[in-house]
C-alpha cells in the first residue's frame, strides 16, 4: 500500500464524510503521521480489530469497523445462519457506542437479526447472552484494558466464545474480500425495526446472568454471616463494571461493598488512572486510599469490558495490602473451589482444569492434587473456550476451572470467555469463608505456597511503536528463534519449542519432536529446577511480551531466582 496515495484518496473520494477529510487536512503537514495511519489496514485479527480512534486505514473508524462488519455479514449469510441473529455490547470508550450501533444497522441491512444491549455491559454478559438468545454470533465494542485513544471489536461465535480456526480465519478472509468501502450496506434504525431485524436487550438479561453467577456460589451461609462483616472495596475504572458487580455482591450478602466513588460512572477518558489496567498497580491508587480509610479487607478492581480483575488483600500481621498477580488470584478461586466442591463431593470425576503455556505451573500441581485433567492451550482465552465447547459436544469431560496469568478465570461453563465479575463474587465468597476460619486471603494464599511449593511468575512486555517499532519485534523473534540457546541466566534449557514451527527440540539429545500445539508466533523455553521462559508478539499491541517462571524453597529464594531469570530473558531478547 503506497500509503501517501491512500492518504490523498481519504482526502478526496466522495465515500468519505467532511469529518474525516477535515481530520485527514489537519495533518497534512505530518508525514510520520500520515505514514502511521495508512502504512497498512488495520487488521482483522483472529478475534477483530483493535487501534487507536482516528481516521485512517491503520485506525479505528466508522469505515473500518464497518468493512469488519460487512465481512461478517457475509460469512454468516453464507453459513446461513442470519435468522439466529447476533448480539451486540459496548463498554465506556470513546465511540463504543456509535460503533455497536452501526455494527447493528450494518448487519441488519444484510437481513441479519440483531440484539443490542440498552446499555454498556461486561464481556462476559454478552458471551452469556450470545447462548441465551441462541445466537450465530457476538459482537462485543472494546479495547479491553489499552489506552483510551484504543477501541476494539471483538467477535464471538454461537458457543459464547471468541472465534478460532478455523471460523477466524475464514471470517478475515471475508473482511479482505470488501475492498470498497460502498460494499458496505447500511439501513435506518426505524426501518430495521419495523423488519423486526433490530431488537434491543434490556435489564432482564442481568437478571438471568446474576442468578446463574449466584448459583454458582458454593457456601452462600457462610457468606451471608461473614458478609455482615467482610469490608470490600470495589472499583470498575470507569468501565461497565458496576453496572451489575455492587448488585451481585449485595444480593450474595455482602453488606459493606464501597464503590470508588472517582471511579464509579463509565468515562472513556478514564480520568483518575494512566491506564485503566488492574494488572498496574497505580491504577488502585484511590481504592487503596479508599481501601486505609473504612479499613477494607479487600481490594478489587476490574478492566473497562470486566473481564480481568486485579486484587490487594490486607495481611493483617503488617497491616499492608498485598499486591496479587493474575496467577496468584486464580489459583486462590481455584483452590477454594477445587477443594469445597471435593468436600462437598460435587468434584467431577471426569473434571478438566484448563490453563495456558504461559501461565503458573501451579496450576498443574493443584490439578495432581486433586486428580483433575490439566490441559494446557495457547494464550488466549477463546483457547480456553475450544476446549470447554469440545468437551461439552463429546461429553466426555467436565469443565471445572480455566484461566489464563494475564488476570483472567471463568468459575463454570454459563460463559465461554473469562468474567471479571465472576471472579470478584468468587473472591468475596472465597474471603468470607477463610474468614469464617480466622484467616486472611493473604494468610490462605501462603497457605496455598506452603502446600505446593513456591511458585512465582513474572511477565514483562517490551513497547515498540509503529512502523520501525513492528520491524523490531519481527527482528526480535527472529533472532531468538534462530539462536541455539543453551542456558538463561543460570537455568540450563532442557527444552525448546517453536510453536509456529512445530518444533520440540530436547536440547540435550538433539532428539525434534511436534508440538502438537496449533501454529502460533510463540518460543518457549523449559528450563532446569522447574523453571520456564517464553516469548511472543501480542497481538492487540505494539509489544513483544516476555513471561518467566520459577519454582523456589520459600517467598525470599522464589523472588530472588525471579528476578534474575527475568534480568538475564531481558538482556537476552533486547542483546
Amino acid at each position: 500500500m503506497d500509503y501517501l496515495e491512500e492518504y490523498k484518496r481519504w482526502c478526496t473520494d466522495a465515500v468519505f464524510d467532511e469529518e474525516t477529510k477535515a481530520q485527514l487536512e489537519s495533518i497534512k503537514n505530518d508525514e510520520k503521521e500520515i505514514e502511521d495511519r495508512f502504512y497498512k489496514e488495520l487488521e482483522f485479527g483472529t478475534a477483530g480489530l483493535r487501534g487507536i480512534i482516528g481516521a485512517g486505514t491503520n485506525r479505528m473508524n466508522k469505515y473500518t469497523v464497518g468493512k469488519a462488519t460487512q465481512g461478517l455479514a457475509n460469512y454468516i449469510i453464507e453459513q446461513s445462519a442470519q435468522s439466529k441473529g447476533v448480539a451486540i455490547s459496548y463498554d465506556s470508550r470513546h465511540m463504543s457506542q456509535e460503533f455497536s450501533l452501526q455494527t447493528a444497522l450494518i448487519l441488519n441491512a444484510n437481513g441479519i437479526k440483531t440484539y443490542l444491549f440498552e446499555n454498556l455491559r461486561p464481556v462476559p454478559e454478552l458471551s452469556f447472552a450470545v447462548r441465551e438468545l441462541g445466537c450465530t454470533a457476538g459482537v462485543m465494542i472494546t479495547a479491553s484494558h489499552n489506552p483510551p485513544k484504543y477501541n476494539g471489536y471483538k467477535v464471538y461465535w454461537d458457543d459464547g466464545s471468541q472465534i478460532v480456526a478455523p471460523r477466524d480465519k475464514e471470517i478475515i478472509q471475508k473482511v479482505r474480500e470488501i475492498n470498497d468501502y460502498t460494499q458496505i450496506k447500511e439501513i435506518a434504525r426505524k426501518e430495521a425495526e419495523e423488519l423486526g431485524l433490530f431488537n434491543v436487550i434490556g435489564s432482564k438479561m442481568d437478571d438471568k446472568y446474576l442468578d446463574v453467577l449466584k448459583s454458582k456460589v458454593l457456601n452462600p451461609d457462610i457468606v451471608k454471616e461473614q458478609g455482615k462483616a467482610l469490608k470490600v472495596v470495589y472499583t470498575p475504572l470507569h468501565g461497565t463494571g458496576n453496572t451489575i458487580a455492587e448488585r451481585l455482591l449485595n444480593e450474595i450478602g455482602l453488606e459493606n461493598v464501597y464503590v470508588v466513588p472517582e471511579q464509579k460512572d463509565p468515562d472513556g477518558n478514564f480520568p483518575t488512572v494512566s491506564l485503566p489496567n488492574p494488572e498496574d498497580k497505580n491504577a488502585f491508587k484511590l481504592a487503596l486510599e479508599l481501601a486505609n480509610k473504612v479499613g477494607a479487607d479487600v481490594v478489587l478492581a476490574t478492566d473497562p469490558d470486566a473481564d480481568r480483575l486485579g486484587i490487594f488483600a490486607k495481611d493483617t500481621k503488617t497491616g499492608k495490602y498485598m499486591e496479587y498477580t493474575g496467577n496468584m488470584s486464580a489459583l486462590l478461586i481455584a483452590e477454594y473451589r477445587i477443594s469445597q466442591m471435593k468436600e462437598k463431593q460435587i468434584l467431577p470425576n471426569d473434571g478438566m482444569f484448563i490453563t495456558t503455556i504461559v501461565s503458573s505451573d501451579l496450576a498443574k500441581a493443584i490439578s495432581k492434587y486433586y486428580n483433575l485433567e490439566c490441559i494446557e492451550v495457547l494464550t488466549g482465552f477463546k483457547n480456553i473456550g475450544a476446549v470447554m465447547k469440545n468437551a461439552d459436544e463429546n461429553k466426555d469431560r467436565t469443565y471445572v476451572f480455566g484461566f489464563e496469568e494475564s488476570y483472567g478465570c471463568l468459575i463454570g461453563d454459563y460463559a465461554r470467555d473469562k468474567d471479571g465479575i465472576a471472579a470478584v463474587m468468587a473472591l468475596c465468597e472465597a474471603a468470607c469463608y477463610y474468614k469464617s476460619k480466622g484467616k486472611t486471603l493473604w494468610d490462605a494464599m501462603g497457605d496455598i505456597y506452603e502446600k505446593y511449593g513456591y511458585y512465582k511468575e513474572a511477565q514483562v512486555s517490551i513497547v515498540r511503536e509503529g512502523v520501525q517499532g513492528a520491524q523490531e519485534i519481527k527482528d526480535m523473534m527472529t533472532k531468538m528463534r534462530n539462536s541455539d540457546i543453551e542456558k538463561i541466566g543460570d537455568h540450563k534449557v532442557l527444552m525448546f519449542k517453536d510453536i509456529d514451527k512445530d518444533v520440540v527440540k530436547n536440547m540435550q539429545t538433539g532428539e525434534i519432536q511436534k508440538t502438537l500445539l496449533p501454529q502460533s508466533n510463540v518460543l518457549y523455553y523449559e528450563l532446569e529446577n522447574n523453571s520456564w521462559c517464553a516469548i511472543r508478539p501480542s497481538g492487540t499491541e505494539p509489544k513483544i511480551k516476555l513471561y518467566m517462571g520459577i519454582k523456589g524453597i520459600n517467598h525470599e529464594d522464589a523472588q530472588g531466582k525471579l528476578e534474575d531469570l527475568k534480568n538475564a530473558m531481558i538482556k537476552l531478547v533486547k542483546g
